[in-house]
């Protein structure tokens, strides 16, 4: 029965069935950078345990006739008024919205902080940080006004450690388990969790705006010797979202073959 298989245990009053612990089925997730990677692993993992998933992104190609998605939407993070309206057409089309999964994002150009520019330093900014708040916020009338839900940001182990090569990525996210430690306390005491999952490198189109040098240079930090895969981190994601997780708020959930130590 795959994630509904119920598992049985005797007890004196007789038996107690409880589901899988990752049993999102029914319920309706915004997930952004949906078209590939993380986002897509994320979307198919969601939707294989009958969750229903909104993608957003800039490459609706990516999306639109796939059938992981119940709907897609054409969505420039680090635009004001296209979240705000992007997540009005995402509510309208399931009818309800449970969870947010802020993972669009970019690395930037691998060098030295002293080389880069006021401008590659604001993109990567208005992705990976502003593009987070924007995402969050445009939810979080909606979610507050249920009184429970999931906000869940893809943030990074270079946000924990710092980031030599790419230090703007490094202290955006930085930045979102900051923003996702304060706004878990802004929100209590309802049932809206707030939590970050922070992976090592990963196998992901990102690879594509590094150095070969940088990549062998942060897969040889990683203990058990090999980048995560999306599907990995997708899991974690999983069971943040589910009834399982409905304790935890302001955390971070590593994903890190080892390297984490803290």
């Amino acid at each position: 029965m795959g994630a509904e298989q119920l598992i049985t245990s005797g007890t004196q009053n007789g038996e107690i069935k409880l589901k899988s612990l990752v049993d999102i089925a029914g319920q309706n997730f915004i997930v952004t950078g949906a078209a590939k990677g993380i986002g897509l692993a994320i979307s198919s993992l969601f939707n294989s345990l009958g969750a229903k998933v909104s993608g957003w992104d800039l490459d609706d190609a990516g999306m639109k006739n796939n059938p992981v998605f119940a709907d897609s939407q054409i969505v420039d993070v680090t635009n004001p008024l296209q979240t705000k309206e992007g997540f009005a057409a995402s509510l309208a089309a399931l009818g309800d919205i449970d969870g947010v999964i802020a993972n669009a994002g970019v690395n930037g150009p691998t060098k030295p902080l002293w080389d880069y520019s006021l401008s590659e330093w604001q993109m990567v900014m208005s992705v990976d940080l502003t593009g987070v708040f924007l995402t969050v916020q445009a939810a979080l009338g909606h979610l507050r006004e249920r009184e429970r839900g999931r906000i869940i940001i893809i943030s990074s182990i270079a946000g924990k450690e710092g980031n030599p090569g790419a230090v703007p990525y490094g202290a955006a996210k930085a930045g979102v388990i900051g923003l996702a430690k304060g706004l878990a306390r802004e929100l209590l005491p309802s049932e809206i969790t707030v939590n970050c999952i922070a992976p090592s490198m990963a196998m992901t189109d990102l690879l594509d705006e590094m150095s070969a040098e940088y990549i062998a240079d942060k897969k040889s930090r990683i203990p058990m010797g090999r980048l995560c895969t999306p599907e990995e981190i997708a899991s974690v994601a999983a069971f943040i979202a589910s009834p399982a997780c409905s304790f935890t708020t302001g955390q971070i959930f590593d994903v890190t073959g080892g390297r984490a130590t803290w």
